[in-house]
């Protein structure tokens, strides 16, 4: 009897796919859960790099949210994140939709367009930074100055004058996050049946109001999940912009990320740079909740 228990618990063992998992969930462990651990442990010192003693404390926290920089760095990567999203949606919706229109018709070139899209998706940051150096150059080699000197146009101080700086910055994550937008959205566009859209045509509806009240409606949860997405992304961009700006001019082009860096191998402010770090963290997560949340309601739906 005690053989034939025996024999059961091992099959159901067997069965199970949790033996299976544990060395996955070792892994996320050890590569994941235990330095965001650590990062929130660090938070709460007075740790630097400078120094190899350190006490509990909240004054990395006090410290952060009274640094006559941390406010006006927020509110630099708001404006960053609020625009870059809001134009890489509304610019990924346009060429998308362009694309499926021109797949329509059998326009030539369709293919051609999503490759470099894919392609412009596949960069590094850091490269893309490289790229929009050369372009946003102020001297006689940058690209746009030469360009805009053909036609009497400039020079334009696009990376010496902060505001400009952070428009600079902003463009150029725009066309760096448009390339997965589009991608997106081109999926959510496959899967609007074109029964619906060839009714609305019938009932007297034009482009704008097919647009508006079939393909926006239909398309609302691939579009609530790719803001979700890019907007964490973009909240997590560090690489471009440092090699871009490196945050300047000043720190004006400073976003959350990069001041965690900043903070931490420029300032060697161990404990403030991962208070911001968890900042960023929180962030993430509050973020992370609503895309589950919305994941899950579109699979009840």
């Amino acid at each position: 009897m005690s053989q034939s228990l025996n024999v059961k618990k091992r099959s159901k063992l067997s069965e199970s796919p949790y033996p299976w998992l544990i060395p996955l969930f070792i892994i996320l462990a050890l590569v994941f859960l235990y330095p965001v651990l650590q990062i929130i442990r660090l938070s709460l010192t007075d740790s630097s790099l400078l120094e190899l003693g350190y006490t509990y404390t909240f004054e990395s926290y006090i410290r952060l949210f009274t640094l006559p920089g941390f406010w006006p760095m927020m509110g630099t990567t708001l404006f960053f994140v609020f625009f870059s999203v809001s134009f890489q949606l509304l610019l990924g919706l346009i060429i998308a939709l362009l694309i499926v229109q021109g797949e329509k018709y059998n326009v030539k070139g369709t293919v051609i367009v999503r490759t470099s899209v894919l392609v412009a998706w596949a960069i590094p940051g850091v490269v893309i930074g490289v790229i929009f150096t050369m372009l946003f150059n102020e001297t006689e080699a940058g690209i746009l100055n030469y360009l805009l000197g053909l036609i009497g146009i400039g020079p334009i101080t696009f990376l010496s004058d902060p505001t400009m700086a952070l428009l600079s910055v902003t463009l150029a994550n725009i066309w760096r996050g448009t390339a997965f937008s589009m991608i997106l959205m081109y999926a959510g566009l496959q899967t609007i049946s074109q029964h619906i859209i060839e009714a609305a045509k019938i009932d007297g509806a034009g482009p704008l109001q097919r647009l508006r009240h079939v393909i926006l409606p239909a398309m609302a949860p691939i579009i609530l999940i790719n803001l979700i997405i890019i907007s964490i992304d973009t909240f997590n961009t560090f690489d471009m912009v440092m090699a871009l700006t490196e945050g300047g001019p000043g720190n004006s082009t400073e976003v959350i990320a990069l001041s965690i860096y900043t903070s931490i191998f420029r300032e060697f402010h161990l404990g403030v740079g991962a208070a911001t770090a968890v900042v960023l963290l929180a962030i993430n997560i509050v973020m992370t909740l609503i895309y589950l949340r919305l994941l899950g309601r579109g699979n009840e739906a």
